[in-house]
C-alpha cells in the first residue's frame, strides 16, 4: 500500500468514526416530536402536548397538562423510559429535564416555567480537566410539591411531599416534606402546615 493510499484509508476511517460518534445521539422520533410540540401555541394544547411526551416513552398520569414544549436531554437512546410524571401535574413553559438517571414526579406537582432538573454531574478531576468522571443520581419530586419558576434541582435531590421551592432557587440537598426553601443554595425559609 502506497503512502497516499494509506493516508486516504486513515482519513476515511477517521471520518467514519466521527460520523458514528456524532450520529449515535440522533433520535429522529424525538426530533419529530419536538417539531410537533413546538407547533402547538404556548399556553394552549396542554393535553395534546402530553401526548407528545408520552410518545417518547415517558409515563404521564391522567389530568396532567404541559403548557410549553419541555426540553429533554441526556442519557442514551431509550432514556425517556427513566422518567415518570404523576397525575394532575402542571409542567409550565421552558422546562428542561436532563435524563442521565431516573426522574420521578409525583401526583399534583406544579413545575413553574424555566425549571431545570438535572440528574448528572461530574466528580472533581485533576487541575488539567476539573470535570472528571460522570456521576448519575436520580431526582424525586413527591406529591403536591411546587417548584417555582427558574429553579434548578440538582442530581440526587428529593423534594418532599407538599414542599415549595421558591423561584430562582438552586436545590442541592433534600427538601423536607411541608417546608418552603429559597435561595442559592436553597435553605429552609419556613415550615408549612401539613
Amino acid at each position: 500500500m502506497s503512502g497516499r493510499t494509506a493516508a486516504l484509508s486513515l482519513w476515511v476511517r477517521r471520518i467514519a468514526n466521527t460520523l458514528e460518534e456524532e450520529l449515535t445521539q440522533l433520535r429522529p422520533l424525538d426530533h419529530a416530536l419536538n417539531v410537533v410540540a413546538r407547533a402547538i401555541p404556548l399556553g394552549v394544547g396542554g393535553e395534546l402536548r402530553v401526548l407528545t411526551v408520552r410518545a417518547r416513552g415517558i409515563k404521564v398520569g391522567e389530568g396532567t397538562v404541559v403548557h410549553g414544549p419541555p426540553e429533554f436531554s441526556g442519557g442514551e437512546s431509550g432514556a425517556h423510559g427513566k422518567m415518570v410524571i404523576g397525575s394532575h401535574c402542571i409542567i409550565d413553559i421552558g422546562c428542561s429535564f436532563e435524563m442521565g438517571e431516573t426522574i420521578v414526579i409525583g401526583d399534583h406537582v406544579t413545575i413553574g416555567h424555566d425549571v431545570m432538573i438535572l440528574t448528572t454531574t461530574h466528580e472533581l478531576g485533576p487541575r488539567e480537566h476539573r470535570a472528571g468522571t460522570v456521576v448519575r443520581s436520580s431526582v424525586q419530586i413527591e406529591d403536591g410539591a411546587w417548584i417555582g419558576p427558574r429553579s434548578v434541582i440538582l442530581p440526587g435531590v428529593t423534594v418532599g411531599a407538599g414542599a415549595i421551592v421558591d423561584p430562582g432557587s438552586v436545590v442541592n440537598k433534600n427538601v423536607a416534606p411541608n417546608t418552603r426553601v429559597r435561595g442559592t443554595p436553597a435553605r429552609l425559609a419556613e415550615e408549612l402546615a401539613p
